[in-house]
């Protein structure tokens, strides 16, 4: 029978180390890629909301012009109430038939800023679409 003292085994000081060295940057990467995704969904997320209320309140306008430039508004103070990530908004209204019963449909698209080196910046795009409510009137 053999016996095995603790003078044979293989030594393992220092893999500790070299396992934390190792481990360290990808661990590291990991959290910059969750940073960048967590600022890609929340300007998402805004982007959607901006689009929601753009749509709303030109859907509630009385005219065509109107509507656009509510459209624009209801957008940017939305985004800028959220404290937002997504930057230079751009809306475009689509009022089709603007008349009772219409749609009205309002897409956002704004630059998203990762701020994690190495990652571009994203362009995110939501649209939204409401009814022009059918008991109201509008002006041509």
């Amino acid at each position: 029978m053999r016996v095995t003292t603790h003078l044979h085994r293989p030594r393992d000081a220092g893999s500790a180390t070299t396992e934390l060295v190792l481990m360290t940057p990808l661990l590291i990467l990991l959290a910059l890629v969750a940073v960048a995704f967590g600022k890609l969904v929340g300007a998402r997320l805004d982007a959607d909301e901006a689009a929601h209320q753009a749509a709303r309140a030109a859907s509630l306008a009385r005219s065509a012009d109107a509507a656009r430039a509510e459209a624009g508004q209801a957008a940017n103070r939305s985004l800028a109430g959220a404290g937002s990530s997504c930057t230079g908004p751009r809306i475009a209204p689509e009022l089709g038939d603007f008349a009772p019963g219409g749609v009205v449909r309002v897409t956002v698209t704004c630059h998203a800023s990762l701020d994690v080196p190495g990652m571009r910046s994203v362009d995110v795009t939501a649209s939204a679409a409401s009814v022009v409510d059918l008991y109201r009137g509008v002006e041509p």
